[in-house]
């Protein structure tokens, strides 16, 4: 007797059919996929600035005092607010001297920066040493330079007055004591503070420039001031414009080195925009006012970055 065997022969798959992604929801997943890295820097910004922004402006229509603290209670006042700081005369005097100091203080910080840039642009002996030594008074805190600046230019005291006395110059000198001089000599001390800062992006910006470009200047025979007007300028301006835009957002602002040499006199002749907004908070306690006055220096750096924006898209066309 004979056996056979039989192979049983499995059954036959069907063939696998290559799913292919649908677009719809890669596109939803890389969407998501962007949010998620945004969503941490629009939820700061949105708690850290819209929040308080928003908050200020409501502010500037309510009658906010240290009651409300206690209470809660701020009632809308309308434009009372607004009304009452743009008829306050102080209110103006501060939007001068705001104006003249930032102006003052940029035009100084920018020619001097400047010129050190231009000057440290070439090599010589110990030229690295004296750039550092130069940034100092950018480390230093703004209040400890504005207390040290304000024994250095005490009238009966002060280092200056000592050494113009020597000299025999005017050595009694009322820095910070007149208000014809006050406002010059906070002007001064901002600028000493803002140069190594101008210094030290314009002489980034000129060590990209490329050398071959004063090569070709000197062998049409164009002189220095020539070369500096033609070919210095013109690269260097995407970065002057980053350092004037950057210099007038820290300078318009500027509380704490107003406060610690002159507290905004004498007889207001300091007062700006913002040691206006901290007396009419912190000193007055009348918030709304000082509420109106923060949104109006807002408004102004709005302004200027709007206009800064538009500069830059032109020049990038």
């Amino acid at each position: 007797m004979t056996t056979s065997t039989v192979t049983a022969t499995p059954p036959a798959t069907a063939p696998r059919k290559d799913t292919a992604p649908d677009p719809a929801r890669a596109r939803l997943r890389r969407r998501l996929a962007r949010w998620g890295f945004v969503a941490p820097a629009v939820v700061f910004m949105l708690l850290f600035f819209g929040y308080p922004l928003v908050r200020n402006v409501v502010m500037s229509f309510q009658h906010y005092t240290p009651k409300t603290f206690f209470t809660g209670e701020a009632p809308f006042n309308g434009g009372d607010n607004w009304s009452s700081v743009f008829q306050d005369a102080l209110f103006g005097k501060a939007l001068w001297h705001t104006l003249v100091f930032t102006a003052g203080s940029l035009l100084g910080q920018f020619c001097v920066g400047l010129a050190l840039a231009v000057f440290f642009n070439r090599r010589f002996p110990l030229g690295g040493v004296l750039r550092s030594l130069i940034l100092l008074p950018w480390l230093v805190p703004m209040v400890v330079s504005g207390v040290v600046w304000r024994r250095i230019l005490d009238q009966d005291t002060g280092v200056l007055n000592t050494f113009l006395d020597t000299l025999g110059l005017a050595g009694h000198t009322p820095w910070l004591t007149s208000p014809d001089m006050a406002l010059l000599s906070v002007i001064l001390v901002n600028i000493w503070i803002g140069i190594p800062f101008n210094m030290v992006i314009l002489y980034g910006g000129l060590q990209e420039i490329p050398r071959e470009l004063y090569e070709a200047a000197s062998l049409d025979g164009a002189s220095a001031w020539r070369a500096f007007r033609s070919v210095t300028l013109p690269m260097l301006r995407p970065v002057i414009t980053v350092v004037l835009v950057l210099g007038f957002m820290s300078t318009v602002k500027i509380l704490d080195l107003i406060l610690a040499l002159t507290d905004g006199g004498p007889a207001d002749a300091t007062q700006t925009l913002g040691t206006l907004t901290y007396q009419n908070s912190f000193v007055e306690l009348d918030f709304g006012a000082g509420a109106v006055v923060g949104n109006v220096l807002i408004l102004i750096s709005a302004v200027f970055a709007v206009f800064y924006l538009r500069a830059n898209r032109t020049e990038g066309k």
